[in-house]
C-alpha cells in the first residue's frame, strides 16, 4: 500500500521526537559554538550519533561527514546548528535524504522581521510538500529522557529523569521551567517539547502523538496564542478521555478590540481559550507551579467521570484543615457530611469535642488514624480523601496509615504534609513508591482535590450528548438588520419574542398601539443605531395615546438615517435579565456567551463562554459559573428562572451561528426569564 503524505508526516514526527539516530549539522570542536554544545548535550544518547561538517572527518570522537547527502543513512533527526540563512537549503537536503525531522538551534526567523519570516515560510513549504517535520524554529528544543535524547542546551536538562508526565509548551523557556518543577516534585518526564514559532510541528501534532504514547500518563500544556483553536478543541476532545491534560494559558491582561455588540466586549480572547479548553475536557490552572502539581496528581490517579464528587478531609491539625476546607468550598468542590453510621464509628475512635462530620479533625494523629481513614473512605458519599498531618515520623507512618484504605476501597487518598525537608525524605519516597500522591502544604493538598474533581466533571460533561455541528443552510443572509428583522430571525430558531409592530411613521404607530396590549415599549428602529438605550431611543411603560405621543416626540429628536421609524412592543412580565449572544472567533469559530444582562452587562462583566454546538450540560455549567447565579433561583422578590428555557435559547444561538457563517455577531440583551419562559426583549444581528 502506498504511503500518503499525511502518514509520512505522522511517522516522521515520531522519528523526530523519539529518534534512534541523530546528525548534528554544523558540528564543531569549539566549545563556544552551538554545534559543539549540541554534541556534548547528546553524549548520553542511546542511538547513533554522527556529525556533519564540510572539512572535518571526526568531531569530539564522532564520525563526521561533509554534507547531509553524504550521511550513511537517513537519520531520524538532524539538528541544524548553522546560521538561519543556510537552514532552508539544509532542510531541503534533509527531506531529499529521507530524514525524519529537523530542529533548528539558531534564531532569525519569524520572530525577527520580514526577511526572517520569509525564511520561515520557505521552511514550512518544504515540510508541507515533503513530509519532513520541523521543530521550531526559535525554541530551546526537546528532551526525551528514555531515549537519552537531550536536544536542548540548558545546563542540567540532561539530568531530568524519565517519567510519565509530558510537557508541551509554546515557549522553550516555559517548557524547561515546567520540566524542572516536575523534577523537584520527584516526578519524571516522558517528553518535554518547546514549540517556539511552530512553523510546522504544532501543539495539535504533539498532543495526537502523546495520546498513543504508553509512557505518558498526563500532559502539561502551555499556550500563548492559538492560531487554529477549533482544531485544537477537536483534538483535545479526543485526547482528554484517554490522557488528562492540564493547561496554563498566558494573557490574563488581554484586552481585545472593541466589537459592535456588548457580547464581543464580554468575550476576551483568553476567556474564549480557557473556556474552550475546559469544554474539551482539559483542566485549566493559573501558574506554572499549579500546572506541575496538577499534572503530577493526574499522572498517578484520575476520578471516574461524574457530575459532582464528594471529597472528605481528615486533618491532624485544625488550622491547616480550615484553610483546606475553605479553599475547596470556594472552588465549588463538595464536602458532603459523612453518614450517621460513619460519624458514630469514628466517634468511638476519637476523644470528645472533635469535629467528625467532614472535615474530620483528629486533634493529632494517633493509633486509630488508619481506622479513621478507612471508615471515611468506605462512606458512600465520598469519592476522594484528603489527609493532612504535619511530619511526625515517630507518630505517623503515612504509608501504613493510608494504604489500607486504598486497598480496601480503591478510592484515591492524597496526603499533605510539611516539615523539615530531610525528615520527610524517606516518607515522601515511600509514598511515591506506593503510588500515593503527596503534596507539600495545605494549599497544594487542596489543589489536588480541586484538580481531581475538575478533571472528573470535565470528562462527564464531555461525554454528554451534544447536537451535531450545524451546517450552512444555503440561504445566505444579506442586508441591514434592525431589531424587528433580528427578532424575526430568532423566532425561526424557536426563541420567543413579545408581540410587536414595526412602524414607519406616526400614523402607523398610533394604529399599532391600539392593537397591542398596553403597556408597551416604544423603541427607535433605525438600522444605524445599534444600542438604543444609550441613544435615548427606548421609552418604557407607555400606557395611553398621550404617553405614546410623548415617546414618539422624544425619539424623533434622535439623529438617524431613518427618522420616525419605531418598533412598538408589548412589555414583558418581570424577570431576571440575561445576555445571550455569540460571535464568530477567527480561531475558535462560533462562540456563545451567557451573562447577567441589561444595560449593566459590560459593567458587571459576569459571563461565561462556550464553543458551539452546546449541550444542555454546557449551559448548566455556564449558568453555574456566573457570580450572580443566585439571581436565577428566586433571589428576594425575583422569580425563579426557567433554566430549560435559557438552555434552549443558548443552544439556538449556537446553531444560528453554525448555520449562517455570514453572521459575525448575534445578541439578545436582555433575555428576560421567569419560571415559565424566556423572551428576547432586544436583538442584534451583525453580518460579516
Amino acid at each position: 500500500m502506498e504511503t500518503t503524505l499525511e502518514q509520512t508526516r505522522v511517522t516522521n514526527l515520531v522519528r523526530l521526537l523519539n529518534p534512534r539516530s541523530i546528525a548534528v549539522v554544523g558540528a564543531s570542536a569549539d566549545p563556544s559554538k552551538a554545534g559543539s554544545q549540541a554534541l556534548a548535550s547528546l553524549s548520553g544518547f542511546l542511538g547513533k550519533l554522527m556529525a556533519v561538517h564540510p572539512r572535518e572527518r571526526e568531531v569530539q570522537g564522532f564520525s563526521c561527514f561533509p554534507s547531509i547527502a553524504d550521511l550513511p543513512e537517513p537519520v531520524d533527526l538532524a539538528i541544524l546548528a548553522i546560521p538561519a540563512q543556510h537552514c532552508v537549503k539544509a532542510a531541503a537536503e534533509a527531506a531529499t535524504r529521507g530524514i525524519g525531522g529537523v530542529f533548528i538551534i539558531s534564531g532569525g526567523f519569524g520572530e525577527s522581521g520580514v526577511e526572517g519570516a520569509k525564511l520561515q515560510d520557505q521552511l514550512a513549504e518544504i515540510c508541507s510538500a515533503t513530509g519532513l517535520r520541523l521543530l521550531g524554529p526559535n525554541t530551546s528544543g526537546f528532551i526525551n529522557p528514555r531515549a537519552g535524547c537531550v536536544a536542548s542546551f540548558v545546563p542540567g536538562v540532561d539530568r531530568l529523569p524519565a517519567g510519565n508526565i509530558a510537557v508541551v509548551a509554546q515557549s522553550g523557556g516555559v517548557n524547561l521551567s515546567l520540566s524542572f518543577l516536575i523534577e523537584r516534585l520527584g516526578e519524571g518526564i516522558s517528553l518535554a517539547v518547546g514549540l517556539g514559532n511552530a512553523a510546522d510541528v504544532t501543539t495539535v501534532d504533539v498532543l495526537e502523538m502523546l495520546a498513543a504514547d504508553t509512557n505518558t500518563h498526563a500532559i502539561a500544556l502551555h499556550l500563548e496564542g492559538v492560531a487554529d483553536g477549533r482544531k485544537l478543541y477537536d483534538t483535545l476532545c479526543k485526547v482528554t478521555p484517554r490522557k488528562p491534560v492540564v493547561a496554563l494559558v498566558a494573557g490574563r491582561a488581554d484586552i481585545e478590540e472593541f466589537a459592535v455588540s456588548h457580547t464581543g466586549n464580554l468575550m476576551g480572547s483568553r476567556q474564549r481559550t480557557v473556556s474552550a479548553l475546559m469544554q474539551a475536557g482539559a483542566v485549566v490552572v493559573e501558574t506554572t507551579d499549579e500546572l506541575s502539581q496538577a499534572a503530577s496528581i493526574l499522572a498517578r490517579r484520575r476520578l471516574p467521570p461524574k457530575v459532582r464528587n464528594g471529597v472528605a478531609l481528615i486533618t491532624g491539625q485544625a488550622g491547616p484543615g480550615l484553610l483546606i476546607a475553605d479553599s475547596l468550598k470556594s472552588s465549588g468542590v463538595e464536602m458532603p457530611a459523612l453518614s450517621d453510621e460513619t460519624v458514630t464509628k469514628i466517634g468511638t475512635l476519637l476523644p470528645p469535642m472533635t469535629f467528625v462530620k467532614n472535615p474530620v479533625d483528629t486533634g493529632r494523629p494517633g493509633p486509630t488514624f488508619p481506622q479513621i481513614v478507612q471508615l471515611v473512605a468506605q462512606d458512600s458519599a465520598i469519592d476522594a480523601i484528603l489527609v493532612f498531618a504535619l511530619s511526625e515520623p515517630s507518630v505517623l507512618d503515612p504509608v501504613k496509615a493510608l494504604m489500607p484504605a486504598v486497598d480496601l476501597t480503591g478510592k484515591p487518598v492524597v496526603f499533605g504534609t510539611l516539615g523539615i525537608g530531610r525528615d520527610m525524605d524517606d516518607a515522601m519516597k515511600a509514598l511515591r513508591t506506593c503510588n500515593l500522591p503527596a503534596m507539600l502544604g495545605p494549599e497544594r493538598l487542596a489543589l489536588a482535590a480541586i484538580v481531581l474533581d475538575a478533571d472528573s466533571r470535565a470528562q462527564w460533561s464531555l461525554a454528554q450528548q451534544r447536537l451535531p455541528a450545524g451546517v450552512p443552510t444555503g440561504e445566505r443572509l444579506a442586508g441591514a438588520f434592525d431589531e424587528d428583522r433580528a427578532k424575526a430571525l430568532l423566532r425561526t430558531y424557536g426563541i420567543a419574542t413579545p408581540r410587536s409592530a414595526l412602524c414607519e411613521n406616526r400614523g402607523e404607530a398610533i394604529a399599532a398601539f391600539q392593537q397591542l396590549r398596553s403597556p408597551v415599549v416604544v423603541k427607535i428602529a433605525a438600522t444605524d443605531i445599534a444600542h438604543k438605550t444609550e441613544a435615548g431611543g427606548v421609552v418604557l411603560d407607555v400606557r395611553n395615546e398621550s404617553d405614546l405621543e410623548k415617546a414618539l416626540d422624544r425619539i424623533a429628536k434622535i439623529p438617524t438615517v431613518q427618522p420616525g421609524r419605531v418598533l412598538i412592543e408589548e412589555m414583558a412580565l418581570r424577570g431576571v435579565e440575561l445576555i445571550v449572544g455569540g460571535v464568530r472567533d477567527p480561531s475558535w469559530g462560533p462562540v456563545v456567551v451567557i451573562g447577567i444582562g441589561g444595560v449593566l452587562a459590560e459593567a458587571l462583566s459576569d459571563s461565561m463562554v462556550r464553543l458551539a454546538p452546546l449541550s444542555r450540560s454546557d449551559v448548566a455549567a455556564m449558568l453555574g459559573g456566573l457570580r450572580a447565579r443566585k439571581l436565577l433561583d428566586g433571589f428576594r422578590d425575583l422569580p425563579e428562572c426557567n433554566r430549560d428555557a435559557i438552555a434552549e435559547a443558548a443552544i439556538a444561538i449556537g446553531r444560528l451561528l453554525e448555520e449562517h457563517p455570514e453572521i459575525a455577531e448575534v445578541e439578545i440583551n436582555p433575555l428576560r426569564v421567569n419560571k415559565d419562559y424566556a423572551v428576547a426583549l432586544d436583538a442584534l444581528v451583525v453580518l460579516a
